[in-house]
């Protein structure tokens, strides 16, 4: 092969290689830390900007994926609540660390209604939007999703919200004096009862 035949196949060998650089996702995730003071943390799916083209939680600054982490340190639990925000719908698989969570609550996949709720206590207290809710144990958890039911179809494009209230398990101390201070109140109605009867 010649001088020219060579820089001709280096030619189209440089303009596949930048092609497929231009068509290949990053290959990266966006990671948020999330609190556990019950603050909502916002999540959107646009199969259309996604690097993968699907359905999962995206960063909509760079299409990359996006998951929550956290932890729940010994002698705490978590809730772990989901809710759609998006079109009143939209249902969500919750996944942590690669196994399904759970999802949100089965709601009719009727047709798209008004805009997106920007308040998500608003979308929680509202029955037409799906929503989850987590119990969780000590550990360390990341947090991701996907679109499991649209109103679009396969053209899911949503936003949801998701927020963790980290709290103390009661000690077995405290439950023990709880269940004591209980038997002496129904010991001491019982004997009022008795003394009224006699």
């Amino acid at each position: 092969m010649n001088d020219n035949g060579v820089r001709a196949m280096n030619k189209h060998l440089m303009a596949a290689a930048i092609a497929a650089a231009m068509i290949a996702p990053a290959a990266h995730a966006t990671t948020v830390a999330l609190p556990g003071d019950a603050s909502w943390a916002e999540f959107d799916v646009d199969a259309s900007i996604a690097h993968d083209f699907g359905n999962g939680w995206i960063d909509t600054n760079d299409g990359s994926a996006l998951n929550f982490t956290f932890t729940v340190a010994p002698g705490m639990h978590g809730v772990l609540t989901v809710v759609d925000a998006g079109f009143a719908g939209d249902t969500f698989t919750v996944i942590d660390s690669g196994s399904v969570l759970g999802s949100t609550s089965s709601v009719p996949a009727g047709q798209p209604v008004g805009a997106t709720i920007v308040d998500f206590d608003d979308a929680l207290a509202n029955p037409a939007y799906s929503r989850g809710v987590f119990t969780l144990a000590p550990g360390n958890y990341s947090i991701s999703g996907s679109l499991l039911q649209s109103v679009f179809g396969d053209e899911g494009a949503t936003s949801g919200g998701v927020r963790l209230a980290v709290s103390a398990i009661p000690e077995p101390a405290d439950a023990a004096l709880l269940v004591a201070g209980l038997g002496a109140v129904g010991l001491m109605a019982r004997r009022r009862k008795s003394a009224n009867a006699s």
